[in-house]
């Protein structure tokens, strides 16, 4: 599957890796991409072009990527609050990885990465869209991976209610 239509928006304040995740997006033929050195950056171009995908690193200044993920997941801040977001960084301990989950990052990539995963991440994006859960304390892409098909007995007290 080639990403031709794809409007990928980069931000990273390190141009190398910018640099590197652009020709990867090239070689799956995604050349619509966007970049931004910080989280200021970003919303200016959020601002004035339509994108599909963000790409984010987390460690930044002044404003890290988990802060322009709370940001844009907060629907009265963000144009675009549904936005699927994927959380490229060095930072892969499990409490960072449920911490990038609990902010609204859809998927997650830990460095180094290969152009295989980053592929595996559009794919799922783009052809497995997850739904949007609205809490009193989250708003993002469902944090449960879904599997529907089960069809056991219902183990839950309060299932009938």
């Amino acid at each position: 599957m080639a990403f031709t239509k794809l409007r990928v928006l980069l931000v990273d304040d390190n141009a190398a890796m910018r640099g590197l995740v652009r020709a990867v997006l090239g070689a799956f033929g995604c050349d619509n991409v966007f970049e931004a050195a910080d989280a200021k950056r970003a919303l200016g171009i959020l601002s004035v072009e339509q994108i599909d995908v963000i790409v984010t690193d987390w460690k930044m200044a002044p404003v890290d990527g988990l802060a322009l993920v709370r940001h844009l997941r907060n629907p009265e801040k963000s144009a675009n609050p549904f936005i699927p977001i994927i959380m490229l960084t060095a930072y892969a301990e499990p409490s960072r990885v449920r911490e990038a989950r609990d902010a609204g990052v859809t998927e997650f990539l830990a460095k180094p990465f290969s152009a295989e995963q980053l592929y595996k991440r559009l794919q799922v994006i783009v052809n497995r869209p997850r739904p949007f859960v609205r809490t009193k304390v989250f708003f993002g892409p469902d944090r449960r991976r879904l599997n529907n098909e089960y069809e056991g007995p219902e183990r839950r007290e309060d299932a009938a209610l």
